[in-house]
């Protein structure tokens, strides 16, 4: 009887113990998602609070974003991890702050673009938020966290999309309120990341150890021995875990340089690494200018806009469209990169015709196909690479793939967008952009037919003999 009460007593103890932070984690992802002003960033910034021109805005500040984002995102990755999440989450939550105080107040160019600078910290300190839980809780509750922080984020930026449509078509408040509204919102996130419990351990730099081996890698040796990336990554010596855990900087970057020669020699995870580094480019660079092109097409100034439900209903598509993955029975293997040319394709042509079209409607169907189909595909792609990948390794698989799409995407935005270099206006743009994801289906059609009958090919072999 006693040891019944014992065990139901520390079971308790452990519920409490993850779900506390997991609690406030996702309250700050919540409220640091609720932003009603951001789907019409490009009508306030063009409007008459700012007074901007659209080459200011398109050629001059938004690339700003892009540059900041990739500079920052390496150093951020690697402070995160040694710094152990909370402070960068605190970070994060002062930028915020910083960002919308300066984008109700600040004036000009030269101001904007420092307000571009302090949201590329936002956007490459997000690695924190989607990191920190997984310091605090056990390796069994990983997927369970990862789904309730993944939705608070989704919850949250679909309330803020609708909020500020609400606002605008039916409360008539002016795009200044929307952001007055957003700051009160990342504010409270702010004030949450305060409470939020200091990890002891990160991914990395801090790896707890008991008797020569992390408390997490018993669980991550035990999965990596039967994968066929990691089977051969064993470690049986015990000074070699020993040096593999080590709290050292160094030798926490020569381990990371290690398993990054490792994951990057299966074929299968190159392939999706391949293209979620070549699609999220894609992705970012469109969010970043869907809405100017939209602004062209109807001016927010003498027409009612739909930005905020456009985005709500893409997002929860997309959702939706993510969550129906799992339920898809197909050899993502074998017919995976089939897959990628064809939805690729989809959203060339999606972009084609939002390019061409004068039709703010059609404009808005095309930006939530495209949505939808992409979630659809980073998910495929997401739990394709995570299935042969430790916690750790995919972690660092998911921060040089984004990197990559950053490097890609500012080279992109350097040529197309900056004013320095061609400075194309936005349809032109656009249908770059279409041809962009064109050019990516045909990679990966030729890619997948050479696969597929490879794969034939080997089948007839075994059956001859």
């Amino acid at each position: 009887m006693c040891t019944e009460v014992s065990l139901n007593s520390k079971m308790t103890m452990e519920s409490k113990t993850w779900m506390f932070p997991t609690v406030l984690v996702c309250l700050y992802g919540f409220f640091c998602s609720i932003r009603p002003s951001e789907p019409f960033l490009t009508p306030y910034l063009l409007g008459p609070d700012k007074n901007l021109t659209e080459r200011q805005v398109y050629n001059e500040i938004y690339p700003v974003w892009t540059y900041s984002y990739l500079v920052l995102l390496l150093p951020v990755f690697l402070a995160t991890d040694y710094l152990r999440y909370k402070p960068v989450i605190i970070l994060q939550g002062i930028s915020f702050i910083i960002t919308w105080f300066m984008l109700l107040y600040a004036q000009g160019v030269l101001a904007i673009q420092f307000l571009e600078f302090t949201y590329g910290f936002v956007t490459a300190t997000e690695i924190a938020y989607y990191s920190y839980i997984y310091s605090v809780v056990d390796v069994d509750k990983y997927q369970q966290v990862t789904s309730y922080c993944r939705s608070a984020t989704l919850i949250g930026f679909t309330v803020g999309s609708i909020i500020g449509q609400m606002m605008v078509s039916l409360g008539n408040w002016s795009l200044f309120s929307l952001n007055v509204v957003t700051l009160i919102c990342v504010s409270i996130a702010f004030v949450i990341s305060w409470f939020l419990p200091m990890p002891k351990k990160s991914l990395f730099f801090h790896q707890k150890i008991k008797q020569g081996i992390s408390l997490q890698d018993g669980f991550v040796e035990a999965v990596e021995s039967n994968m066929p990336l990691n089977g051969d990554a064993k470690y049986t010596d015990s000074t070699q875990v020993e040096q593999r855990h080590s709290e050292g900087f160094l030798d926490a970057l020569r381990n990371l340089w290690l398993d990054f020669q490792q994951c990057y020699s299966s074929g299968p995870l190159l392939s999706w690494s391949v293209w979620w580094a070549l699609a999220t480019c894609g992705y970012l660079q469109i969010l970043n200018y869907a809405q100017g092109l939209w602004e062209d097409v109807l001016p927010s100034q003498t027409s009612p806009i739909y930005n905020g439900i456009v985005e709500a209903v893409s997002t929860m598509l997309g959702a939706v469209a993510a969550f129906a993955v799992g339920f898809i029975k197909i050899s993502w293997n074998v017919w995976g990169e089939l897959a990628l040319a064809m939805f690729s394709l989809i959203i060339a042509a999606a972009m084609y015709i939002m390019d061409t079209s004068k039709n703010i409607w059609v404009c808005y169907a095309s930006y939530v196909a495209f949505r939808c189909l992409y979630m659809l595909l980073i998910t495929i792609a997401t739990f394709c690479i995570a299935a042969n990948l430790s916690v750790e390794r995919y972690a660092l698989v998911f921060g040089v793939n984004t990197f990559i799409a950053l490097l890609l995407q500012t080279l992109l935005t350097l040529i197309v967008a900056d004013s320095s270099v061609l400075g194309l206006d936005i349809y032109t743009q656009f249908l770059i952009y279409a041809t962009y994801f064109a050019a990516i289906a045909v990679i990966f059609f030729i890619s997948g037919i050479c696969k597929v009958v490879k794969q034939r090919h080997q089948q007839e072999t075994s059956d001859e003999t």
